[in-house]
């Protein structure tokens, strides 16, 4: 039979195993006039015991990570605006971040959805360092779980005019039918819309729907006034128009083809088509024409 002591918890110290160790022979003495924890095996366990003890076990060390941010690693060095932009926004997934965050502030688990293929380690990485660089601004609240909201900065939505030319240029030259692996997301191509150039005549809200199954949707909402354009992702019972359909047809719509031949428009016909023209087809056109 095995001592009780013989594999002392490491919670315990030094000091309180040789007095349990010590109380338990003088018990057991003043009865039997013997003890087993005397015997040579016993004393040789509990030192054993004792020096595995760790100096303050009951403290849990956790590394924290860090809220600083990496260094850049592939800094330009080159005295020219556009390297110096370039070493601010140049990183893999930035602009995109950038992209996610026009229609408002977003918690770190929304970024993590919308950014398919972004590991959490990346997206902390990079949120970080656009923080210090003074493209975003994070916002802590004292709630359980905790929150954290990420917002642009004004430096940063002065970004927006150039993710929607990026846009306009990935649909005239790299644009095409979705690869396989690509994960499919309208509301993606819709957050690039915030920067492109509307028609002045081109006025009114826009509830764009998508639909998965009978269940499920994605709702979007785009403001147009005085050739500017503003994105929100909820409901708007007061939209001037309506444009609902499923997925597919949504990929149709933003193809290469423009076709809306399963997209149902509803209330201002013409500000839905005038909209649609101006974020796809003219895009297609010039396409086209390259």
């Amino acid at each position: 039979m095995s001592s009780p002591l013989a594999s002392a918890s490491p919670r315990l110290d030094r000091r309180t195993i040789r007095r349990a160790a010590g109380a338990i022979r003088d018990k057991v003495r003043g009865q039997t006039g013997k003890c087993r924890l005397d015997a040579p095996v016993c004393r040789l366990r509990l030192q054993l015991a004792a020096q595995r003890v760790r100096p303050f076990p009951h403290v849990v060390r956790r590394l924290a990570i860090s809220a600083l941010p990496p260094p850049k690693r592939h800094p330009y060095n080159q005295w020219a605006p556009d390297a110096r932009a370039l070493d601010l926004v140049g990183d893999k997934w930035t602009l995109l971040i950038v992209r996610d965050l026009a229609g408002g502030p977003r918690r770190f688990v929304e970024l993590q959805r919308v950014l398919p293929g972004i590991s959490t380690e990346q997206l902390r990485s990079r949120l970080n360092r656009m923080v210090a660089d003074g493209l975003l601004t994070r916002q802590r609240y004292r709630e359980v779980p905790p929150r954290v909201d990420y917002e642009l900065t004004e430096r940063a939505r002065d970004l927006l005019p150039v993710i929607a030319a990026l846009g306009r240029w990935g649909y005239r030259w790299a644009w095409g039918p979705p690869r396989p692996g690509e994960a499919i997301d309208v509301g993606a191509i819709l957050r690039g819309v915030p920067g492109i150039d509307l028609p002045s005549s081109v006025r009114g809200t826009v509830e764009l729907v998508v639909t998965h199954g009978p269940d499920a949707e994605d709702i979007y909402v785009l403001h147009i006034a005085e050739g500017t354009c503003s994105y929100e992702e909820r409901s708007a019972p007061e939209a001037d128009a309506q444009v609902i359909g499923p997925e597919r047809a949504w990929v149709e719509a933003f193809g290469i083809d423009g076709s809306r031949t399963e997209l149902e428009i509803s209330g201002d016909v013409r500000l839905a088509e005038a909209f649609l023209d101006a974020v796809v087809a003219g895009a297609v056109r010039g396409r086209a024409v390259a």
